[in-house]
């Protein structure tokens, strides 16, 4: 009998679900030190992260993976060098839960189909 490789018959939802969990913990850093003298805010390149990932998936070199990680550039800076803005760390927390629970819904239908394909259906 043969085992199912779930990573390999999620595809590249598994990275997606992996890297946005990160991507939601850096964002609620940024959300959680906004009054925090000298905190720089963080991101990631969720295109390049994932991109690095399933290079090095598939056995490719690539760059040093914590490259992928960013400090944000203010619009308005502060006087005591916190770059968190409030509307942008919001916005871009609230898109990467949107993403999030479209990957999610992309695995769940994956599962759904393995299931199928197990019961015969």
């Amino acid at each position: 009998m043969m085992g199912i490789n779930f990573k390999e018959a999620l595809g590249v939802h598994a990275d997606a679900l992996h890297l946005r969990a990160e991507r939601t913990r850096i964002l609620a850093s940024n959300l959680a030190n906004e009054n925090t003298p000298g905190y720089q805010a963080q991101d990631m390149d969720f295109a390049a992260t994932l991109a690095s990932t399933q290079a090095e998936a598939a056995g490719e070199l690539t760059l040093d993976s914590d490259s992928n990680s960013l400090y944000r550039v203010p619009y308005h800076p502060t006087a005591d060098g916190n770059t968190v803005e409030l509307g942008v760390e919001q916005a871009a927390f609230s898109q990467n839960a949107t993403d999030f629970q479209t990957s999610l819904t992309f695995a769940n239908m994956k599962f759904k189909g393995l299931g199928k394909a197990i019961n015969g259906q």
